[in-house]
């Protein structure tokens, strides 16, 4: 069975089918999903979601887009989330330098006490960085110390990927390791030990080929997977039991 680390049902692209979707996930193979918060309000959806379907676990965070939205009432309440017994990350959460919405000491601000937050409620991270390699990994490097988690949808260099894998992270990988485009991430892949990679969607957004452009769900994490198997040399299933198992007991304790 499949475990999705990184899912998105809350956005409205599944409004019309999502309960129909998630029944038929253990079907597909699909056995453990972490529904992630990027807002307060995707962070309230995706706990009302775990608490609705035993395979689905939450992350609650502000993602760097939002951060404008945090302040003391806010605070509290995502430290409250965080508590909860379905919830098994802070996330995603970081630095987002493409479209800038927000200022980026405001940024990096939100980021830290987030970190911090993390640290507070002893779990893990889910790492959004976008063109921000460099105040991502010092910004980690000063205050993630020990969290442990995911630097999620991963797009830098090798060498920081490696950096980041000594620091205790995981790399998520997902649809764009299947891409013609994808060169740089399946080299990370091919050098990176697999028990420290992790399965990841996105959805609805990233869908690998042979379904690039539509709407991705967790049923497509299978060629991902088969993506990751082919570059590594090894069976499909067997690189199932590396990847799965050590993020399984890392995330859902």
């Amino acid at each position: 069975m499949i475990f999705d680390t990184h899912a998105h049902y809350g956005d409205e692209q599944f409004d019309e089918d999502r309960d129909e979707l998630l029944a038929g996930m253990a079907d597909a193979g699909v056995g453990t999903i972490v529904e992630i918060g990027a807002s307060m309000q995707s962070s309230r959806d995706a706990v009302r979601l775990a608490e609705k379907y035993p395979f689905v676990y939450a992350a609650a965070g502000v993602h760097p887009d939002h951060v404008g939205e945090l302040n003391e009432e806010a605070m509290e309440e995502l430290r409250q989330m965080c508590r909860k017994e379905k919830v098994v990350a802070v996330g995603e959460i970081g630095l987002d330098y493409h479209w800038d919405t927000e200022p980026r000491e405001v940024q990096k601000h939100w980021f830290i006490w987030q970190l911090n937050l993390a640290r507070e409620t002893g779990l893990p991270v889910n790492i959004h960085s976008r063109d921000a390699a460099e105040d991502t990994m010092e910004i980690m490097k000063e205050h993630a110390k020990g969290l442990g988690g995911i630097i999620h949808c991963f797009s830098y260099s090798r060498e920081m990927a490696k950096e980041y894998v000594k620091m205790g992270f995981s790399i998520g990988v997902g649809g764009v390791v299947t891409f013609k485009n994808g060169r740089k991430l399946k080299e990370i892949v091919k050098e990176i030990p697999l028990e420290k990679l992790v399965l990841e969607t996105d959805c609805p957004y990233l869908a690998p080929e042979p379904n690039r452009g539509r709407r991705n769900d967790s049923r497509n994490i299978h060629f991902v997977a088969q993506q990751i198997a082919e570059i590594k040399g090894i069976d499909k299933e067997l690189s199932l039991i590396h990847i799965s198992e050590p993020t399984r007991l890392a995330l859902i304790a």
